[in-house]
């Protein structure tokens, strides 16, 4: 039978998740339920200074505690674990450090000082409340844009000055096109920090195998991978003598996503004491030290005629990436990709965006949920909209007149982003469709004659989603991203093990990969395991982040299990003596056609090999079998998302009243798992857009370490969700794929952002910063009226 011939019967059913049993049962297994009886524990002295040098540590009191093995500052793990430096192939680019333990300066509070090793996780926060540590306070370099002038104190001794990254980007004659065009907009907008608030904070624990020597560090981490590798440089140790697990993991959104000093500290303490070490965060830690995402000042104008073509784009980009470049993304990750991404799913033919990366004394930045994406969209789908107001066009028709067309793709942006086929105008028209809109515009309007500042705003947007080898999933990243590689066995009982490199946190990757595996090989998905999240899997594996597990895991899934069911089919047509184009697998059984001869996997997997004598000595099967996909270019996602909102006038308070979303994420394995993916992102997106904002005070002082003063949605600011899909033409990744689990964070914000604008368009606002808090509306409405 003809692997073509086979008919997806999981692919594209809403197949209930395999992991929900033991998660909802309370069975799932978590870094914290792992720790051995004899494990010790780990407490940080941090930071509480955003830069100062250290001049010194008093630790016997707390040394002196019962129960304290040591206290350990960076002087003492010198010749232990070396410190890990994120390096880039990009030019003006400067590296900085990942120091398991702050040395001579801290730059951010909550910068691991001092660790406490105890016997119980009590003790060591107990004694590490008793360590004192002497500071001589260094300028502030807390201000983005001050940090970035050449007199700026400098932040990173190893460092020339803050920026560490500087890049332009351009196409056509920028400068020229805007100064000819008819008509112009632009604003200075900015987009706060945020953080990624996992449910599971930030945990790792490492344990000693004595005998053999080897290490296995259990962190809730998205790139087992990635860490196996940069630990394995830092602690000098071969890769077989080192495994990095990713066990259940509650929730990352890129938060996860990178090495952090913690891990270097509880894998070297573990090999000097030969016991397990783990730490795990509290949430105010969590918020401290884990990265932040976004935190962008974009100035940007559109060029456009009277027709409301869009004619030229410039940008000039700042990003405060914190105090250094995370590991292994680099300090180029947020800010590169905003300037990369800006010119959006528009035609356009003139661009030019210039982008500088500045370190500031707060915790580094790293990958969030969209990563640059947000802030380019938001920035693009304000100007549009500031257009279409200006040329008093619908911001529908705006979009329409220049979203990329069918015939134009391939399409080259200005910032050099080629997108494949992708549904750019069926978005917004079956978001329209979806969300009727002339209706509310009606509703709108009636809500208006009643005096309530009621808006509508619309977002659209593209990304690219699978990146295979031909460029990093982080600009100018040396480390290959682009590829993953699955193995997939049977073995003598019949039963199905399928290893990626992948690690789910949550998207469901036990369930989509295993409906790709029972389609392609005919098994059943009961008989079917997935083993992700470790990096003793394969040969090569970096993780999950950057909507690239469906694309890549489930390309490498269908090579594989097409490799093995080949196998299969010679294997059982020989024991039932067929031809192989008569033999047909379904549910892990197999048939002759026609016939009533067939052989379940188990009897086939026997024959294989436990029964002697069934196969010719020169034609012994395996059934067994690894491939690695690489889908180069990768594929394009995108979406139009619609909000409808409504803004107190007592409170300045806003409501989000409906929120649409139509998106073309190329085949769906698993529509429930895609739509849950969807209301997920769209509710982070609802955070950053009115809720959530890491504030750092002038001193460096992060005011907002708490979920008492850091505001995050709850099911009550929700509104109902509408998710459309559209499937305009199948990518040419294998399986038609694209990624989606990105996409809810980068579209919301901008259209929450516009929805804003439009319902106080009677007083002249304009939405140019998010999140758009009460005060911030206030504000806004208070100068409106001081100027009227």
């Amino acid at each position: 039978m003809s692997e073509a011939s086979a008919r997806p019967k999981h692919v594209g059913s809403p197949v209930q998740r395999v992991e929900d049993p033991r998660l909802l049962a309370g069975q799932g297994s978590y870094v914290a339920d792992l720790f051995p009886a004899d494990a010790l524990h780990i407490a940080f002295r941090r930071s509480e200074h955003g830069h100062a040098r250290i001049l010194g540590v008093e630790s016997a009191a707390a040394a002196a505690l019962p129960g304290v093995i040591a206290i350990v500052t960076a002087a003492d793990l010198a010749g232990l674990v070396r410190p890990v430096r994120a390096t880039s192939r990009m030019a003006h680019y400067q590296a900085t450090a990942t120091q398991p333990l702050a040395s001579g300066k801290v730059r951010y509070v909550g910068e691991p000082v001092v660790a406490v090793l105890a016997k119980s996780r009590y003790l060591a926060e107990d004694a590490a409340e008793l360590i004192e540590i002497e500071y001589d306070p260094l300028p502030d370099v807390s201000d983005p844009e001050a940090a970035a002038r050449p007199d700026a104190p400098v932040l990173n001794p190893d460092t020339t000055s803050n920026i560490l990254v500087e890049r332009s980007f351009g196409r056509g004659e920028a400068a020229a096109a805007m100064a000819a065009a008819p008509h112009r907009v632009g604003a200075r907008f900015r987009f706060h920090r945020k953080a990624p608030i996992a449910i599971e904070p930030r945990a790792c624990l490492a344990v000693i195998e004595r005998g053999r020597g080897t290490l296995t560090l259990h962190s809730s981490t998205q790139i087992p991978g990635i860490i196996r590798d940069a630990l394995a440089d830092a602690l000098d140790l071969p890769g077989h003598g080192l495994r990095v697990v990713a066990p259940d993991v509650g929730g990352g959104f890129g938060g996860k996503a990178s090495l952090y000093p913690e891990e270097l500290v509880v894998a070297a303490l573990a090999r000097r004491h030969g016991r397990a070490v783990g730490w795990v965060a509290d949430r105010m830690e969590d918020i401290l030290s884990t990265s932040h995402g976004f935190d962008e000042i974009v100035t940007a104008e559109l060029g456009f005629d009277g027709e409301g073509r869009l004619l030229a784009l410039t940008a000039d980009i700042l990003g405060d990436i914190g105090a250094a470049s995370i590991y292994p993304w680099t300090a180029a990750l947020e800010p590169v990709q905003v300037a990369s991404f800006l010119p959006g799913p528009y035609r356009l033919a003139a661009y030019r965006g210039h982008v500088r990366a500045v370190a500031t004394s707060k915790a580094p930045t790293g990958p969030y949920r969209g990563v640059g994406r947000p802030i380019s969209t938001f920035v693009m789908e304000r100007l549009v909209d500031m257009a279409a107001r200006h040329l008093a066009l619908d911001p529908v028709e705006m979009r329409a007149r220049n979203l990329i067309t069918a015939e134009e793709f391939p399409y080259r942006t200005g910032s050099g982003i080629i997108w494949d086929r992708s549904g750019f105008q069926e978005c917004l028209a079956s978001a329209c469709a979806t969300a009727d809109y002339a209706a509310l515009r009606r509703e709108q309007a009636a809500a208006r004659a009643e005096g309530r500042w009621v808006g509508i705003g619309v977002a659209s947007y593209a990304e690219l989603t699978g990146i295979g080898s031909r460029i990093s999933a982080a600009p100018g990243m040396p480390i290959n991203t682009g590829t993953e590689t699955a193995e997939i066995s049977i073995d003598s009982t019949g039963s199905v093990t399928a290893k990626f490199g992948v690690a789910s946190h949550g998207q469901g990757l036990e369930t989509t990969l295993s409906q790709i595996v029972a389609d392609e090989l005919g098994a059943r998905i009961a008989d079917i395991r997935i083993i992700q999240g470790d990096s003793a899997a394969v040969p090569h594996g970096t993780g999950t982040y950057a909507s690239r597990s469906a694309v890549l895991a489930g390309g490498a899934a269908t090579l594989t299990a097409r490799v093995v069911r080949r196998k299969l089919v010679r294997a059982a047509a020989h024991l039932l003596e067929a031809a192989e184009q008569d033999i047909e697998i379904e549910e892990s059984r197999i048939r002759v056609a026609g016939t009533d001869r067939e052989l379940s996997f188990r009897e086939v997997a026997r024959a294989v090999y436990s029964e002697m004598g069934r196969f010719p000595r020169d034609t012994q099967p395996d059934l067994s079998g690894r491939e690695t996909y690489d889908p180069y270019f990768g594929t394009t996602a995108s979406a139009t998302h619609i909000a409808m909102v409504e803004v107190d006038a007592g409170s300045f308070a806003v409501r989000v009243l409906r929120h649409i979303v139509a998106e073309d994420c190329g085949r769906l394995i698993n529509p429930m798992i895609v739509d849950g993916q969807v209301h997920g992102g769209v509710v982070q997106g609802i955070g950053a857009a009115l809720l959530e904002e890491i504030i750092y005070d002038e001193r460096g002082q992060i005011v907002t370490a708490n979920l008492v003063d850091y505001m995050v949605p709850t099911a009550a600011e929700i509104p109902p969700l509408q998710v459309a899909h559209v499937e305009s033409e199948l990518p040419a990744t294998i399986g038609g794929y694209r990624g989606m689990g990105e996409g809810g964070t980068i579209g919301a914000p901008a259209a929450i952002a516009n929805a804003v604008t439009d319902a106080l368009a009677p007083l002249g606002i304009e939405i140019n910063t998010l999140p758009v808090t009460p005060e911030r509306i206030f504000r806004l409405i208070e100068a409106a009226r001081s100027q009227g």
